[in-house]
């Protein structure tokens, strides 16, 4: 019978529900045609998903990404990555990489990394002669690694659904997240000698370094803050997301007085709407994996793949096509909170580390935002550049593989994933 549920799910999803609204819907129905389990069960359910300290780290980090966003940090980095690469064939594509990598110290989002960033970088390479093809892809590849470096709002859900130290799982991040940007790059050194750009005239010298450092300096010192936090463990995830998010704050407001307490209004407004409807799909979410965890899948499927004698690495292969296959036709985050509680045990059977196996998820669902036909971030940088999406579809895959091939890098080789983690914070 609990086919029925996945069933209703998809069916619902395929008329075009909000998936939180799918799900729902299909537990509610599953419960009262499947069982005799009294409906009061689901407000219960649902108000104990979401009594966590822990979640609330979640609407800090998508404030402090606002905030930069608002603050002109994002800008600012643009410049100061300009003068080291700036002289490059194609020095801003390779900048594109290098802010969101910076960025993605700071929200731990993708589309609000895609967003900010995409909306400096597509009109200054359109302006410099790039292939707006090429121009949207990179934005849109390189944004993926914001929920890898940390912090991550998708490492935090996965901590809370499966009780891993968020800690470990975004110190995990960080040899991932330079990894795909390294590999980012090489496709672009690669893809941008056959395109005729000029190169740019970006006179160098120290007095021109030293105004770009001070100007930037603030907007370098919020990721330090976040990392040093969750290295010396000084302070929990969540206040460490309070501290980067009032930090930010004061700087776009006194310091670089790009923030006005008009602005703050819109800010909190939208933050607020963005972190009530992953609150809503959290809470639904707890009366899915409810059903599951009472139908026993997650033994089923043990026993399942035990009798096959599928091996550790034969498994992660196998979760990886899974996960990429649901990645193209789901978010990121409903595919995390449906399937993993499932996964994470058979992982757990076969020997597979669970910050090895968590990190590893990430990555791939967040090569999922990438990926046709749904391809979150694609749309979003689509909208940004007016650019058809289409071409952009086309002109993605390239970046694919490029990520793919870090994919099976960090499956085939945990030490990738869990050395920083387990060095920095012990067995």
């Amino acid at each position: 019978m609990i086919v029925l549920l996945f069933v209703l799910m998809f069916a619902f999803m395929a008329l075009g529900l909000e998936i939180y609204i799918s799900m729902g819907a299909a537990s509610m129905i599953y419960l009262l045609v499947a069982t005799e389990t009294p409906l009061n069960l689901l407000t219960s359910t649902m108000v104990k998903e979401i009594d966590s300290y822990t979640l609330l780290a979640i609407p800090f980090f998508i404030l402090a990404g606002e905030l930069m966003n608002r603050s002109g940090m994002t800008l600012r980095l643009v410049e100061f990555s300009k003068f080291f690469i700036g002289k490059l064939k194609g020095g801003l594509a390779y900048s594109a990489v290098g802010v969101n990598i910076f960025s993605a110290g700071v929200s731990g989002s993708a589309p609000a990394d895609c967003s900010a960033v995409s909306s400096v970088m597509l009109p200054a390479m359109k302006k410099d002669g790039y292939k707006e093809g090429f121009s949207a892809s990179i934005n849109a590849a390189a944004a993926t690694i914001g929920p890898i470096i940390p912090p991550s709002i998708p490492m935090v859900f996965l901590a809370l659904i499966t009780n891993l130290s968020v800690g470990r799982l975004f110190l995990g991040g960080i040899i991932p997240g330079f990894l795909m940007g390294a590999a980012l790059l090489v496709i672009c050194y690669v893809l941008m000698k056959k395109q005729d750009l000029p190169v740019v005239d970006y006179k160098r010298s120290w007095k021109k370094f030293m105004s770009l450092f001070k100007d930037t300096f603030f907007a370098l010192v919020a990721p330090v803050i976040i990392i040093l936090g969750i290295i010396t463990g000084m302070v929990t995830v969540t206040e460490v997301a309070i501290l980067a998010t009032a930090y930010v704050l004061l700087i776009g407001m006194f310091v670089y007085r790009a923030i006005s307490w008009k602005d703050l209004v819109h800010i909190f407004a939208s933050t607020g709407v963005f972190a009530s409807t992953i609150m809503v799909l959290f809470s639904i979410v707890g009366i899915f994996s409810w059903i599951m965890a009472g139908e026993q899948v997650a033994d089923q499927l043990a026993e399942l793949f035990l009798s096959l004698h599928v091996n550790a690495v034969t498994f992660l292969l196998l979760v990886n096509i899974f996960l990429l296959f649901i990645g193209m036709i789901m978010d990121a985050l409903p595919a995390m909170l449906i399937f993993i509680p499932v996964l994470l045990p058979l992982a757990l059977e076969l020997g597979v580390d669970p910050i090895h196996f968590g990190v590893v998820v990430v990555v791939n669902l967040m090569i999922g935002l990438v990926t046709p036909p749904v391809g979150a971030l694609l749309y979003i940088v689509s909208r940004i550049g007016k650019i058809p999406f289409h071409v952009v579809g086309r002109s993605i895959f390239p970046f694919v593989l490029a990520l793919l091939a870090v994919l099976l890098l960090i499956t085939f080789v945990p030490s990738l994933v869990t050395w920083i983690p387990y060095s920095m914070m012990g067995e």
